[in-house]
């Protein structure tokens, strides 16, 4: 008979791996599940494109500054100015890093809860495919591209090596450190009364952070940053200086990522009370709506915003940037760029593959006496009402400081909203169409498509939205409202046609049985 421990048996002591063992199996365990989301994707060839033009974008924000003319410039010049900004640039990637992972309760998952539970993935193995995976993101490719060439223009040539190795290391610390504060967090929020505790610290830093800039010693303190440090040693070029950054944020980097599983275990040994809470709360029932289209609302609408990932998502998405505006002082003008950063990512939080959110109660909802065309209006309608409350939110906030916008400054503003809205809704529910994902959105760490999908995505919302956003920050400085209101109707037209065509394919019984069935497997 064999006498081999089964998974169901507590270890003894003497049976127990070592922490360098378990480590070691934590990293193999990773390679692994990372081969087995590699080979899950469906268009191989397009992720090796996106592959090497990621490669290719980070390679040209690392030297193609430094070509440009005024690059690596003395005292009085753009360069200059940018390099004194860099210490306060490098806090902001920890800070905005932090935020992310937080939000998403320890950074995404490389395998899902459900997909895990009969296999003995570790607490570490999560810890570290959550790393593996923080650099899938569009956010963090763009707040890295930007830090690299600021890096690259504002140096000196004979420094710019050096300078880009210290940035890439701290690009891969603060992501570390921020995943080691989002597990920790998340250990808090699991545990007695940490729902309070969480929001309470939350509170309590956004009043610090408030107090601060209303005081004026933000520039103050910001030019207190402990990463002058490292901007010194780059500056110095190949000198001990330099080198000591480099052991320290070596060794940091490895601090961070073993330091990340302790919270981990803890975290993973207590219930998510968020989710726990969402799915056991009781909500007293009100008066039944007279319409078809209305009940479907009413139970789209209650499945977004009793979800703890749409409710988190939306928050960091509303707050965060609206409260950038606050502290950057934009002017009204200035703020027509916030709507389109806000839609895309409220699309990515679950829009780009809206029908994974009925799950296996697709196949219910197909049984319906309701028209296909209700379902289909139902999750427009409340996609679009997700996407705009958090634009407003945004306008609202950043807003605070910036006095009475004139009329054409308004015009301008709403026009983007809707511009926006509209064609953020259309293209995520011709992508929810074309490519469906069976995807369950129950964790807050969940995304609604694969990781090189959702790189996709993410390129191309900000892409289409940023433009959008620029045309009408251009017509925000014209005295005319009726100016955005002429923009605004081609754009409309245009998206809303888009939009029908797809309302119209989604009436064709093949296509949506080819849907239900994914989402539903």
């Amino acid at each position: 008979m064999p006498t081999a421990l089964s998974s169901t048996d507590e270890p003894t002591p003497y049976a127990a791996p070592g922490r360098v063992a378990a480590a070691r199996r934590a990293v193999g365990d990773v390679a692994i599940l990372f081969q087995f989301r590699r080979h899950a994707v469906r268009r191989r060839h397009l992720a090796r494109v996106l592959s090497l033009v990621f490669c290719a974008i980070t390679l040209g924000a690392a030297a193609v500054p430094a070509l440009c003319p005024g690059a690596g410039e003395s005292v009085g010049t753009h360069a200059f100015d940018i390099r004194l900004l860099l210490p306060s640039a490098w806090a902001g990637i920890l800070v905005l890093n932090m935020a992310s992972a937080i939000a998403s309760g320890g950074g995404r998952e490389l395998i899902s809860r459900e997909e895990a539970a009969p296999y003995p993935v570790s607490p570490t193995t999560d810890h570290l495919g959550a790393l593996v995976l923080a650099p899938l993101n569009i956010a963090w490719m763009v707040q890295a591209w930007i830090l690299l060439g600021s890096v690259s223009y504002s140096m000196p040539g004979n420094r710019v090596v050096g300078s880009e190795i210290l940035t890439l290391l701290w690009l891969v610390f603060s992501t570390s450190a921020a995943q080691v504060v989002a597990w920790a967090v998340e250990a808090v929020r699991r545990g007695a009364h940490g729902i309070a505790i969480t929001r309470t610290l939350l509170v309590c830093l956004g009043a610090g952070a408030g107090a601060i800039q209303v005081s004026g010693n933000a520039t103050h303190l910001l030019d207190q940053v402990p990463t002058r440090w490292f901007i010194v040693g780059a500056i110095d070029g190949w000198t001990w200086r330099w080198a000591a950054s480099v052991a320290v944020l070596a060794v940091a980097t490895v601090v961070a990522v073993a330091l990340g599983a302790v919270p981990t275990h803890l975290a993973a040994r207590r219930l998510p009370r968020d989710e726990a809470r969402m799915e056991t709360d009781q909500h007293a029932p009100r008066p039944m709506p007279r319409s078809v289209l209305g009940i479907l609302i009413r139970t789209d609408r209650a499945s977004v915003w009793r979800s703890v990932p749409m409710r988190r998502g939306v928050l960091v998405l509303a707050v965060g940037p609206g409260l950038v505006a606050l502290a950057g002082d934009l002017k009204w003008s200035q703020m027509t760029i916030l709507p389109g950063l806000v839609a895309s990512g409220g699309a990515l939080l679950f829009g780009v593959n809206a029908w994974c959110l009925d799950g296996r109660g697709a196949l219910w909802r197909e049984n319906l006496p309701a028209p296909a065309t209700a379902l289909f209006d139902a999750r427009m309608l409340v996609l679009g009402e997700f996407l705009a409350v958090a634009s407003l939110i945004t306008v609202v906030v950043g807003g605070l400081r910036a006095g009475l916008p004139t009329s054409y400054q308004l015009a301008a503003l709403l026009c983007t909203i809707l511009v926006v809205t509209v064609q953020v809704v259309g293209g995520a529910l011709r992508w929810s169409l074309a490519h469906p994902y069976p995807v369950n959105l129950r964790s807050a760490r969940a995304t609604p498509a694969p990781p090189a999908a959702m790189v996709g995505y993410s390129a191309r919302l900000a892409t289409s939205t940023t433009f959008t956003s620029l045309l009408f920050s251009g017509c925000a400085h014209v005295p005319d409202w009726r100016l955005p209101v002429i923009v605004a109707l081609p754009c409309l037209l245009w998206s809303g046609l888009r939009l029908a065509g797809t309302r119209q394919r989604w009436q064709d019984p093949v296509t949506r049985a080819r849907v239900v069935a994914t989402v539903a497997a």
